[in-house]
């Protein structure tokens, strides 16, 4: 059977999206897995070996894009990103397709009046949920980072060592899923024993680098921002001990591997079923509480009230307490 999985974006969100490849490659026979992602993001399948075939759009070739997946002849759609490309897509196959509940209308309820009518239900679960007819079940065996087999990078030319350094996230798409640059000295000061690695992409991320180097006392910290690829960034993360990030990427990534987190929320809401899918035991959710959060699904370019209260408000003392020793 031949099966075209559909997530567009981003790296969080296809990250989610493995364990559904992996169930359908494992319980359905002879399933021949087909994923059709944006190109900046094939990186993240292109090593999954569950995976036979990539397919990638990009800002010019959606028509052409659409005239050779009608040429694949699948047998099944699993539509996992469900907006008006998808719908134009599944219309043109014109074959069996699935989805699932994005939930909206309980989100927009949760986001604008602060009604929480959500389901303590992780959107890894929804998928799930929405395979039920293809008795397709989740096997609990979590999310998973495939890296390109010979990818090493030597951690002895940043004098440290498997397991022994922190990772700190500084990027986000959105600012209010950044940790603010008071809060990330705040945190430094305090962990100034432990070696830090700052990763990120980007002129932001390394405008935000650049400050915290300085403007830290901290003794230890090194700069691997805007350095590495996502999949370098991903190899750092598998070999660090602990993550702070906010509600990031970086954070799904780091759910892949044996690491804790600890995850800054700003102006999202782990209840919005994006939260790392972990055990308990490896994650530490900080939350700021207040009368306005949350205040977006996917986070905004700025706070809408102008104070950013969710992230600079974050018990610093309480966060570095928090990651196990």
């Amino acid at each position: 059977m031949r099966i075209l999985i559909i997530r567009f974006s981003s790296i969080g969100d296809i990250v989610l999206t493995s364990p559904i490849i992996r169930c359908v490659k494992n319980q359905i026979p002879n399933a021949e897995i087909h994923y059709l992602t944006k190109t900046i993001y094939s990186s993240l399948i292109t090593h999954n070996p569950h995976v036979t075939k990539l397919h990638a759009l990009n800002d010019h070739n959606f028509n052409i894009l659409i005239e050779g997946l009608k040429k694949e002849n699948f047998d099944l759609v699993i539509d996992l990103h469900k907006n008006i490309r998808t719908f134009k897509i599944k219309r043109a196959i014109n074959t069996k397709w699935f989805s699932f509940n994005k939930l909206n209308f309980k989100k927009w309820l949760f986001v604008h009046f602060k009604i929480d009518l959500l389901p303590d239900v992780h959107i890894i679960d929804r998928y799930f949920d929405g395979l039920k007819s293809l008795n397709i079940k989740n096997d609990n065996q979590g999310v998973e980072y495939h890296l390109p087999h010979k990818l090493a990078i030597d951690l002895k030319q940043y004098h440290i060592q498997k397991k022994q350094y922190l990772v700190l996230s500084l990027g986000a798409t959105y600012h209010t899923k950044q940790i603010p640059n008071n809060v990330l000295l705040m945190l430094l000061k305090r962990l100034n024993d432990s070696h830090v690695v700052l990763i990120g992409a980007g002129n932001k991320d390394t405008e935000k680098a650049d400050f915290i180097m300085n403007n830290s006392n901290h003794k230890n910290i090194i700069n691997l921002c805007n350095k590495l690829t996502i999949n370098e960034s991903a190899y750092i993360i598998k070999h660090s001990k602990t993550i702070i990030t906010g509600d990031t990427g970086m954070m799904h990534i780091a759910s892949c591997f044996d690491i804790d987190i600890i995850t800054l929320w700003g102006n999202t809401h782990p209840k919005l079923g994006m939260h790392a899918y972990v055990s308990k035991e490896k994650v530490q959710n900080h939350l700021v509480n207040l009368a306005c959060h949350p205040c977006s699904k996917l986070g905004s370019d700025k706070c809408p009230r102008g104070h950013f209260n969710c992230m600079n408000m974050q018990d610093t003392e309480k966060i570095v307490l928090s990651i196990p020793k």
